[in-house]
């Protein structure tokens, strides 16, 4: 690959890290939401889902404990999931 190709690659990959950053940020920001452990589908967790996952979409199994999903606030632990409810904490595997 080329120097010229290479960089583009690079540039590309950057601004698609920053993108993701910004709508991560923008949710953090919002007061009206919060975490919520437990609840997120396979690949649908809004970010981190312990080791071996990066962000958004990469929680492997449905209602993963470490898994989140923001939520509307004051709502998370009255979600009923069939493993349980929602918690504003990692819930154990």
């Amino acid at each position: 690959m080329s120097d010229k190709k290479l960089a583009s690659a690079f540039l590309i990959a950057g601004a698609f890290a920053a993108a993701l950053t910004s709508v991560e940020t923008a949710k953090a920001e919002n007061a009206d939401q919060e975490k919520c452990y437990g609840v997120a589908l396979k690949g649908k967790n809004d970010c981190v889902a312990g080791p071996g996952t990066t962000c958004a979409g990469t929680s492997t199994k449905n209602y993963q404990g470490n898994a989140w999903k923001y939520v509307a606030k004051g709502t998370c632990t009255t979600i009923v999931t069939a493993k349980g409810k929602g918690s504003l904490e990692p819930i154990a595997n």
